[in-house]
């Protein structure tokens, strides 16, 4: 592969000598959570500095770059699947530079590039302030590269002095990565590194330009996000501190771990005005022999603990949670305890999956219990959580709630936007309501969305 003209144009200060016919093409796509949605906007603002535009049809790409995550089953095959459809595109055409991000990247890294020749890099999550010395090098010296090195504090340097230029309504901001519990059934450890948290004006920077162009809601993320020690400054702090911006109408964090939800962190529920009253606090089971054989670090009784402290300092503060079903070890009476806190809390939204071991992990080499049972209790767990949550969208018929509207509706022809609980609703808005939080009367729901209609409130103040 010859070495391209926007790179020869390039020099390493940054500047672009190359004219806009000249940049090069490149589609993200991007599996997993929330961080790696963030991270793919980040080595975009990047890559954009030697001369790459981001599009919507890899058919078109220069570069196509797969941001992977490892929390679900068969990753890494989903992974050379996707690298499978690549080839059949490009059969006839010239063959893009093919980069693999994320915690897959991370956990492979050397074998991927052993295994399927067609990937020309491999970057790491802690390594992504180097991609565009990576590509450059790339192209230099026609050599596959594996950059996974931990290197946070590097990184999150780097990104700083980048601007984040997602431009949406609803933005996320990453404040911590890494993961220091090592739970039995999670690589993020492995793939993430330990615990590291961003300085505190590093984060409070990027937060005011993303509110000065046109982020109405932040949410800020992190592994294990009410970890974030930076300097002596909390989760909390950053929470006051970020909710004084001129303009930002609500905050939010995930995911959090119920150890880390300490006093400072529940009291701030007490005095903040923008902070939305959704905790996602996973729980991952409602038993406590469970919760030891993963390591998880906490009981029950702190669990619930932690839930009645705060429906005391607001009765509307509601949860969500994450299970995993059919964990080694799990007996009926074990998920029973599960069954029984989920009646308990009554969990507005959550996600449930069946344990699939992760490799490198202490439970992957745990005997599993028989599928067919797991698969039963997973039903029933999720026909419970669902009940709830048809529920709670049911109750709130007829009644008028207060509505980020995000963006316009998949059709076009309405808007979608966003409940304090992060229910999605749809209503028959303007666009020019894009941007605005606006009074919305529900008429109908499901399971998992409301619809709506616009109420003009014109002497009504809404906060």
């Amino acid at each position: 592969m010859d070495t391209p003209s926007w790179i020869t144009n390039w020099n390493y200060m940054g500047s672009r000598k190359n004219p806009k016919n000249m940049y090069q093409k490149i589609f993200i796509k991007t599996f997993g959570c929330q961080m790696n949605e963030y991270d793919s906007n980040r080595i975009f603002d990047s890559v954009k500095k030697i001369g790459f535009e981001k599009i919507d049809n890899c058919d078109d790409a220069d570069c196509y770059l797969l941001n992977t995550c490892h929390i679900r089953d068969k990753a890494k095959e989903k992974v050379y699947h996707e690298i499978g459809r690549v080839k059949k595109i490009f059969r006839f055409k010239k063959k893009p530079l093919v980069i693999i991000t994320g915690c897959v990247a991370q956990a492979e890294n050397q074998e991927m590039l052993k295994r399927e020749p067609y990937i020309d890099l491999i970057v790491g999550p802690q390594s992504y302030h180097k991609i565009n010395d990576l590509i450059t090098n790339y192209f230099k010296k026609k050599k596959k590269i594996e950059e996974t090195n931990f290197d946070p504090i590097s990184k999150f340097d780097y990104l700083s002095k980048i601007r984040n230029d997602s431009g949406k309504v609803s933005s996320f901001l990453t404040i911590q990565e890494g993961c220091d519990k090592f739970c039995h059934f999670c690589v993020v450890p492995y793939t993430r590194g330990p615990e590291c948290s961003r300085p505190f004006n590093q984060v409070l920077d990027e937060a005011k330009y993303l509110v000065d162009n046109g982020a109405k809601e932040i949410t800020l993320l992190g592994q294990n996000v009410n970890a974030y020690n930076n300097s002596g400054y909390r989760l909390s702090n950053l929470i006051l501190e970020i909710e004084k911006l001129s303009g930002l109408e609500r905050v939010r964090y995930t995911t959090s771990h119920p150890k880390d939800m300490t006093e400072d962190l529940i009291e701030v529920y007490m005095f903040t005005k923008k902070l939305m009253p959704l905790v996602h606090l996973p729980v991952q089971s409602g038993s406590d022999k469970i919760l030891k054989l993963m390591n998880r670090k906490h009981s029950i009784k702190e669990y619930l603990e932690t839930f009645d402290r705060l429906k005391k300092i607001n009765s509307n503060i509601e949860f969500s949670s994450d299970f995993i079903i059919g964990y080694p070890g799990e007996q009926k009476q074990d998920f029973n305890d599960t069954l029984d806190l989920i009646k308990k809390v009554k969990f507005i939204n959550s996600y449930s999956f069946i344990f699939s071991p992760r490799p490198g992990t202490i439970a992957a080499d745990l005997e599993l219990i028989d599928k067919k049972i797991s698969m039963e209790r997973l039903q029933e767990v999720q026909n419970l959580l669902f009940e709830n949550q048809i529920a709670v969208n049911k109750s709130l018929e007829n009644k008028t709630l207060n509505v980020l509207a995000e963006n316009l509706s998949e059709d076009k022809t309405q808007i979608f936007g966003r409940s304090e609980y992060m229910t999605s609703v749809i209503f028959n808005g303007k666009k020019s309501d894009i941007g605005k939080i606006v009074s919305v009367k529900i008429k109908r729901s499901n399971r998992s969305t409301l619809f709506g209609e616009k109420i003009d409130n014109f002497n009504q103040k809404v906060a």
